[in-house]
């Protein structure tokens, strides 16, 4: 099957066109995983529209939730994002008072994330959109075989 370029994405048109000799085509994992990974955000982006959250920031509100207030560099390992993308998500939420970004107690150099009382509001208005979305995904692929797809692929290097 031959991608087109504008329906999966430059990248994915160009791995669907590698040929590994005389063979059948080949699947690429990577781009094969992108995919996916694109149709699963998309499906909790559009659950949780009515909230008016994607679900990148509904994660970091979560993460804050669950961690207190954590300086930016600690919140983006543990979301597994680089620093300044981490910072780029953080943006809109503080605008939207969310959250609030404050210098450091110890070293007013390090920012400081920390959940609102409005952010607090918006996760509770979003869970029950997020579980819906939840749902959906679990009935076409079992929890199980995603969290054993995650354990197998974080140790790839």
């Amino acid at each position: 099957m031959r991608l087109a370029a504008d329906e999966k994405g430059v990248y994915a048109h160009i791995m669907a066109d590698i040929h590994s000799g005389d063979g059948p085509q080949e699947l690429c994992t990577c781009s094969a995983l992108r995919r996916a990974t694109r149709a699963v955000t998309t499906t909790y982006d559009a659950a949780l529209r009515p909230v008016g959250l994607r679900v990148t920031q509904f994660a970091i509100l979560r993460l804050l939730q669950r961690l207190g207030p954590t300086p930016v560099t600690r919140l983006a390992a543990e979301a597994a994002l680089e620093r300044t993308t981490m910072g780029r998500n953080l943006d809109p939420l503080e605008r939207r008072g969310l959250v609030r970004i404050a210098p450091g107690a110890a070293d007013a150099r390090e920012r400081v994330v920390v959940l609102t009382e409005a952010g607090g509001e918006a996760i509770a208005a979003a869970t029950p959109y997020w579980r819906d979305a939840q749902a959906r995904i679990n009935a076409r692929v079992e929890p199980a075989a995603v969290a054993a797809l995650a354990d197998a692929l974080t140790s790839v290097s």
